[in-house]
Parts: structure tokens; sequence; C-alpha cells
């Protein structure tokens, strides 16, 4: 097949960069003319224009059930009216049972290059994505841009490589020879990878591509059949590569149904008949906790979840205090805290931090987020763009329910006009002073802008706090600063123990929230925050077998 020599050298790469786990991006991140193309923006939001109110008509798979849609974009407040084709969840598993054979059986390699070319295609239609991604998410359009597209296919080309390098880690056939004295016993053994069956990808509102793509390739890479099943309020951006990557698989002579979207709409959800399926037997899922201990407890499946995390920054020492402040701000803003790695809760000793200068009082540091935020907020040029929209306005009822809450609030939730669209959904970040023993208070994921700022009598209560939460309700992320290295350490010992990564220090150019394709793994599988770590081996083995036979050799 052109394609196993024409994306090799991408794959090699790719492999190479797992390991070395330096920087490594195979597709540009800034939406550069120079690298895009002078008009790649421009057409990239006309197209989007342009399929509001039309049928999705790309994807290369039936409408038996009809055309449904259910997507609004939170920066217009007004429903898209964008259709997609469906099917019954019968149908859709059927369909896959129908080409598990003919996929599996391709060489890992071919099907390693048919979804690193899908990934090409993705390419040229970034600038699309990032567009579905704004008017379905409520992302700011840097955001939509990166994490939709470039970050997404770093993330797919990742779980593509490392599903390659582990079905190519043993040998397929060997002669085995054992000698027994007056003669040898000589064997001959094969080995094949089998797939698990039928993999199901459940996507979540806020990052449709980026959430879903990882164990949607992995578990193409492995052998599997996949049935995308989109959040009913962000469609777009998935159904535009599931539609590359069918027309990929149609242009090499397969059935493109190798891969299907199952799009769904709030009123008739079909994800438990999809997951209790007997041929489904792998699940990726993205969301909320509930929904996903009942997927993991389901018999018979790999269940690999993200879910709802506490996540906290530490604060024990700093030497620049404003620059810190101002990263944590930005941090917690940042798309309207609706990142699974926003920081929640601000952990500051009672009789303040250590700076170079002298003591930093709680109060001070307290006043100084406050002017943070309010100056990052009120800023025309950034502010509308940081914050984004809000996806769902039950988000908006969270944050009014949180100023309600036994605290004093700093700073409350507002909402600030957005220059380019006037009726976007907007609140800022509500900001709220509490004691270490008021712990119910915050012991929860509060999704969306809100965060508190959590008085302790020291730096190890912070710690022990932080990690009994991480270890009790799970955490993706930790913002730690400190200027003692002894400190330094124990944070990250114990926040290890609870399985949860820390970021030390961070103040200027990079924020807690980002973590880098290649190089971090994000969410360590460890703690209640998610059973899975996007991307390590075990991400793709449990999603293939290794079967043998033996044979005498005369």
């Amino acid at each position: 097949m052109e394609l196993t020599t024409q994306h090799k050298e991408t794959l090699d790469r790719a492999v190479r960069a797992i390991h070395e786990r330096t920087f490594f991006a195979r597709y540009p991140e800034h939406p550069s003319p120079k690298i895009y193309g002078e008009t790649a923006d421009q057409e990239g939001r006309e197209w989007f224009q342009d399929r509001v109110g039309k049928n999705f008509s790309e994807l290369l798979q039936a409408a038996d059930a009809g055309w449904v849609g259910d997507e609004q974009s939170p920066y217009l407040q007004e429903p898209l009216n964008i259709k997609y084709p469906v099917v019954s969840a019968a149908a859709y598993v059927a369909n896959a049972c129908e080409v598990f054979d003919t996929w599996r059986q391709l060489p890992v390699l071919n099907r390693a290059a048919l979804l690193i070319e899908s990934l090409e295609r993705m390419k040229a239609r970034f600038f699309q994505i990032a567009y579905a991604t704004m008017h379905t998410t409520g992302q700011g359009y840097m955001m939509a841009f990166q994490a939709s597209g470039p970050h997404a296919a770093d993330r797919a080309l990742e779980a593509i490589a490392m599903g390659y390098e582990e079905q190519a880690r043993f040998p397929g056939e060997v002669v085995w020879d054992k000698p027994m004295g007056k003669f040898n016993l000589t064997l001959k053994k094969t080995w094949r990878t089998m797939p698990k069956g039928i993999g199901l990808v459940v996507g979540c509102s806020t990052f449709p591509t980026w959430n879903s793509v990882p164990g949607m390739y992995a578990s193409l890479v492995t052998g599997n059949p996949v049935i995308v099943k989109p959040h009913p309020g962000s469609v777009l951006p998935m159904a535009i590569l599931v539609a590359e990557l069918q027309k990929v698989l149609q242009e090499n002579n397969l059935n493109p149904l190798v891969v299907q979207l199952a799009v769904d709409t709030h009123d008739k959800l079909i994800t438990k008949e999809l997951a209790e399926d007997p041929a489904v037997k792998l699940i990726d899922y993205t969301g909320g906790s509930a929904f996903g201990d009942y997927l993991e407890g389901l018999p018979g499946k790999v269940v690999f979840t993200e879910k709802t995390g506490v996540n906290s920054a530490i604060i024990d020492s700093t030497d620049e205090v404003d620059k810190m402040v101002g990263n944590l701000a930005f941090s917690i803003a940042l798309y309207s805290g609706q990142m699974c790695t926003a920081p929640q809760n601000i952990f500051i000793p009672a009789d303040g931090i250590n700076t170079p200068g002298g003591k930093v009082s709680f109060d001070e540091l307290a006043t100084k987020f406050v002017a943070q935020f309010n100056g990052l907020i009120d800023n025309p040029k950034a502010g509308p763009f940081v914050l984004g929209a809000v996806q769902n306005p039950a988000t908006c009822d969270r944050v009014k329910d949180a100023e309600n809450l036994p605290g004093q609030v700093l700073l409350p939730s507002r909402s600030i006009e957005n220059p380019m669209f006037k009726n976007a959904r907007i609140a800022t970040p509500a900001l709220i002073a509490v004691e270490a023993h008021q712990i119910d208070i915050f012991s929860q994921e509060l999704f969306g802008p809100v965060a508190f700022l959590i008085k302790t009598k020291d730096t190890a209560e912070s710690v022990a706090l932080a990690r009994k939460l991480a270890a009790g309700h799970g955490a993706i992320s930790c913002a730690a600063y400190t200027l003692d290295e002894d400190m330094k350490d124990y944070i990250a010992d114990q926040m290890a123990l609870a399985a949860t990564p820390v970021a030390f220090n961070f103040k200027t150019g990079i924020y807690v929230n980002q973590h880098a394709g290649f190089s971090d793994f994000h969410v360590t599988g460890g703690n209640p925050a998610g059973n899975a770590s996007f991307t390590n081996p075990e991400y793709v083995i449990k999603r293939f077998t290794w079967v043998g036979t033996r044979e005498p050799v005369s």
C-alpha cells in the first residue's frame, strides 16, 4: 500500500518521540497563514457558516432512522440546526461486526498508515474544526484551533505510534529449539495480535476531539472497529474527522463503516444501549463521574475513563508574587474554568507566604487575586477571548450556587460583553475564601469558573488536604509554588502518592492546564479522576491480546 511508504517516516518519528519525551509536534499549533495558507481562516469560517441549518452529508453512512441534531452555539445562544444521518443503535453495532474481520486482518503498518493519512486530511480542515468547536463548546478561537486541531491530531498520532510499537514488540514467528540430550525438541511458534472487539468512544461537550481521538485511534490501530458517540451538544468537530477517515478507507477499497458516527439528542440518548451491547468490548469515556462509574461497572468491558476531579494549587513561597498570581488567575479564567486541568482549590497558609521581600499575608494575596482577575476580565482585548463562552447553562447556575456557600465571596461572577458576539453566554470567575475545616465545601468539583482561596494552618496542612482530595475525589493536575527544595520534594512525593502530577513555579508562558502530547501523561489512571492515561502502554495493550500457535518441526 502506497500510504505505508508515504507515512512510515512520520510513524517512526512519532515512536521515537514517545520514548524521548522531549518536545515533538507533527502539527503546528499556530494558525499562521504561512503554514496553512492566506485564506484558510476565512474559508474555514465561511465553510462553518454555510453548514448552519443544513444536513451534514459528508458521512459515508446510512440515514435509515432519519437526520438529527441538537447543537446550540454558546456564542449565539441559537440552535445550529445541523443534522446528521442516524441508524438504530443495533445497526451501528451490526455494521461494526460486519467489518471486524477485514479491519483486523490488515497488517498493523497498513492500519497505522491509513490512520495517519486521515490526520493529514484533518490538517487541511483545522480552521473548519476550529469554528465548529467554537460554536459547539464556547471555546475561544485560539483554543478551539489548537486543542481541536493540532493538539488533538498530535494526541491521535501518539496513540497510533504507541499502538503500532506495542503490536511490533514481539516477533510474529520463531523456531524454538530445546536441547533434550540425544535430540532436540523443535517447534515452530507463531503469534498474532487479536483485537478485543468493537470500540465505543463517548465524547464530552467541552473538548469534543481532544478527548475523543486518543481512544478512537488507539482502538483502530489495534484492529478494533469504532463507533464514535459524540456529546449531542458538540458533534460537528468529530463529524468532520470521522468523515475524512471514512473517505480514506473508501479510497483504499475498505468499508468506511470501520468507523461510524452515532449521533443522538438530549431527549433520546443511545449511549447505554450501545455500551451494554455484548459485541461492544472497549469503551472510552470522558465526562461526569456518575456515568463513568456506571460504565466501569459493566461486565465484560474494558473501560478507559476520564472523570471529574478536584485540582489544587499549593502556595508556600515565591520570588515573584504578581507573576504567580497572574498565572493562576489566567489558568482559572481560561475557557471559564471548563477544563479538566483547571485549578479550583488554592491553599494558602494563614500567616502568609515567604518571598525575598518578606511575608505576604493571606489577605494581601486575596487582594492581588481579585485585582488580577479584574484586570484580565476588563481588558477588552483579552477578557472575552480568554473566557470564551459557557457551553452549558447549568454551569452558570452552578456558579451562582457556589456564591451562596458559607464562605466570603471575594469576587462575584458577572457577565461581560463579547464584542464579536453580543449574545454570548459568559460567566466570569467567582472567587471565594474559606477555612481549611470547611472541607465539605471545596471537596467536590464545581465545574466551571469557581475558585476557592483556602486558609490553612501551614503548608504541611495544605499538602495534606490536596493529597486527601486527590486520593479521595480525584485530581488531574496540581500547581505548586515554593522556593524550598526540600518542600518541593515533599510536595512532589505526597502528590505522587495520590497519582497527581505537579507543575512547580509556573509564572509565564505556560499554565498548569496544558499537557503536551508525546511528553505529558494526561491523567495518570491512579486516582478517581480516571482509570486510564493517554498515552501510556497500558492504554493500547488492553485493546488486543497476543495469541500463539505451536507446531513440531521435523
